[in-house]
């Protein structure tokens, strides 16, 4: 490939691709630089497929620790493993821009990876990633409809002043997240997470970031003409539109009935829907592939769903455009969860459930950065079960880790802080059945299960999916609530959640060309209104969260003594630390920060032990009495425990009224004494004073 390098300026950095120089056997390698973050990315065209009917398009984005001058922290694994949730998530971000830009006829295997190599802690590499990604495919052969940008926005102050591309620092911040990538008229993607922020603000924020982008469009345009490679021809298949004519002929009327009955979802006529498509397959399968069968009965059925909401003005169930489907709520449903909740709406049924524990339950996250700790994790859950399938059970899908990232993007903004609810916090979505937004689904029904758990959230949380159908010009439909039929059949899935004051998470994806200003105005003003709708909902069944945690939630305290006094709590070997432990049944972790982070099942034990630590850093006063026990006798007097880990000298001097020549004529070790501070030296030290001896 030629080898060019080209300039960017880029909110005060300098931007610069290279192509080239690096991977020379990829049709087209972009190394990417800004600052000292450093990114290769990669694209192959491989041969044209013939067994599928869909873009075999993937993106895959590596994080490697050495990027960030880090080695592994396993002690047995030192290689990077399987891509961290945020490197999936990376990866989504930036297949959903590029996939909408490519004809879905196209048939050829296409690789995009993107290798993070150095990371300096300032610059964001998903940002960089997209920059070169976007290059590479505009670079390439192609035949991409348009050249994208992506830009992400926070803001700042009580203004709410925009800051473009901010910096790592700035991102702890921001009120607000938004990351767009757009063509220089029309947004593709759109990832949010923010802190209960107004609709006009995100608005503001995406028309700043497509101005931005216009920006970056116009650099690739112009570095692409050092490219004179012929695009890709894309022409149709002749196969497929000659089954898709005898299908439409033999089976149009049925294709339209079970369509319907698809999107109505009757339980009754879900095996004459089955037998349906099965008949059309066996009818035509001694001449075409089943697959390509199945896949042109698909694509009639999206045309038959377009129909119906272009020429008719109805969606497909018969819904209005902007209701919502029947929404079922049942809090709590399990008996022993710290906090459960069951939220269906439709044919969408979700189960979320609620498990606290002590902050050292932190997911520790290690990556090129450095090492994060997560106190809040929700992890979304979807068997074959849930579609009605059968299926293998492996781990989370690609799908699954952006589903889940996305509502506990969705809830984060709204959780106490840890000094206010000392815990550790997991909710699990479960999907018992799919149709439509169940990740929407999940963050409501986490906002439950959080409430009925007795954590004391800010504000319920609530979202839906909305989509469109356009006929290609100016006339288009927008649709509250859609199901899977209107998301397979329409041309975005736009996810908004929020509370009643404002915005906490956005994720869209589109299948055309992109949304105008004006739709996406519309699309927000539409979702606050189903928002509030399913919020008032929820509000019957539970409104506030409980005032007490469950029974059988852990009881955490937390206490922070004084540094120098750690080392006392932990004792020698960690002596005294399981000596509390043992006596009382609780679990004490001390976190790096100093905390002591104690927990347990029984209020008494976490009582009893939260004493004892505090016991060890307690300030003594004079004339205090203990009851103690002898631990040990020296010539010159006795040292006994007043309590766990804080110990005495007591004199020989101080045994009785007159003199004692023997310590082991007044007192054994083992016996048990009442004594009082007689003194404290400036180290902490005790000098004891005997009371009596208890019998």
């Amino acid at each position: 490939m030629k080898q060019i390098k080209e300039s960017f300026e880029l909110n005060g950095s300098t931007l610069t691709l290279e192509t080239g120089k690096l991977a020379p056997h990829a049709d087209v390698s972009v190394f990417a630089s800004l600052g000292d973050t450093c990114v290769l990315v990669t694209l192959v065209i491989g041969d044209e497929r013939s067994d599928i009917d869909y873009l075999p398009l993937s993106v895959d984005y590596q994080e490697k620790l050495y990027a960030g001058g880090i080695i592994k922290g396993s002690r047995w694994v030192k290689r990077e493993g399987r891509p961290s949730d945020m490197a999936v998530l990376v990866s989504r971000l930036i297949d959903r821009g590029i996939r909408p830009m490519l004809p879905k006829t196209l048939r050829q295997d296409i690789q995009i990876i993107a290798t993070l190599l150095s990371y300096d802690g300032e610059h964001s590499p998903d940002i960089i990633t997209a920059h070169a990604a976007s290059a590479a495919v505009a670079f390439s052969r192609l035949p991409a409809s348009g050249i994208i940008g992506t830009t992400r926005i926070g803001v700042m102050g009580e203004n709410n002043d925009f800051i473009i591309n901010p910096s790592e620092d700035q991102q702890i911040t921001s009120a607000l997240d938004l990351v767009v990538t757009s063509t220089k008229e029309k947004v593709i993607m759109i990832e949010t997470g923010a802190d209960i922020v107004a609709e006009e603000v995100i608005l503001n924020g995406i028309e700043k970031a497509v101005q931005e982008n216009r920006k970056f469009i116009d650099f690739v345009e112009n570095a692409s003409k050092n490219f004179d490679s012929p695009k890709l021809p894309v022409t149709p298949n002749v196969k497929t539109e000659e089954l898709t004519a005898e299908v439409e002929k033999k089976f149009g009327v049925s294709i339209e009935k079970f369509t319907r009955q698809k999107a109505e979802h009757k339980q009754d006529d879900e095996g004459e829907i089955e037998r349906a498509i099965n008949e059309i397959v066996s009818k035509f399968e001694d001449k075409y592939d089943s697959k390509l069968i199945k896949g042109v009965v698909n694509s009639l059925m999206e045309k038959q769903v377009r129909k119906v909401v272009l020429s008719d003005g109805k969606r497909i169930d018969g819904r209005d455009m902007n209701e919502i489907r029947p929404i079922v709520i049942e809090v709590p449903i399990l008996p022993r969860t710290h906090g459960s909740a069951l939220f269906q709406r439709g044919e969408t049924q979700i189960l979320s459930v609620t498990t606290l524990g002590a902050l050292s339950l932190e997911q520790l996250i290690e990556g090129p950065e450095g090492k994060e700790a997560k106190r809040y994790m929700h992890h979304y859950s979807d068997a074959p079960y849930s579609y009605g399938q059968t299926g293998r059970l492996f781990g989370p899908s690609r799908r699954a880790i952006g589903h889940g990232a996305l509502a506990e993007k969705a809830i984060e903004p709204v959780l106490p802080t840890s000094e206010e609810f000392p815990y550790a916090i997991r909710v699990v979505s479960e999907i018992l059945s799919e149709n439509g937004s169940s990740s929407m689904g999940s963050v409501c029904g986490s906002s439950l299960s959080l409430m009925d758990a007795g954590v004391p959230i800010k504000h319920a949380v609530a979202g839906l999916a909305l989509g469109i159908i356009t006929d290609g010009n100016d006339k288009y439909f927008i649709m509250s609530d859609i199901t899977g039929l209107e998301d397979f059949g329409g041309e975005m899935d736009f996810k908004i959640a929020g509370t009643r004051d404002g915005i906490t998470a956005i994720q869209l994806d589109v299948k055309n060309s992109g949304l105008t200003m004006k739709m996406i105005n519309e699309i927000f003003a539409k979702a606050k209104e189903g928002r509030v709708f399913i919020l008032d909902k929820m509000d019957v069944m539970l409104s506030k969260p409980r005032p007490k945690t469950s029974q059988y939630a852990p009881l955490v305290a937390i206490l922070i003594p004084p540094e120098d006094k750690i080392g006392e709590i932990i004792g020698p070997g960690g002596k005294n630390i399981r000596s509390i432990t043992a006596k009382t049944g609780a679990e004490i972790n001390i976190t790096d920060d100093g905390k002591v982070s104690i927990s347990g099942i029984s209020r008494e034990s976490v009582e009893q032990a939260k004493i004892l630590v505090q016991n060890v850093y307690r300030v003594m006063q004079v004339d205090e009495e203990f009851t103690g026990k002898v631990i040990k006798i020296l010539p010159f007097g006795a040292v006994v425990e007043i309590m766990s880990g804080k110990e005495g000298l007591l004199h020989i001097s101080r045994l009785g009224k007159g003199f004692v020549k023997n310590v082991e004529d007044v007192v054994k070790e083992g016996d048990t004494v009442v004594v009082k501070i007689a003194e404290v030296d400036p180290r902490g030290k005790l000098s004891l004073a005997l009371v009596r001896k208890v019998e």
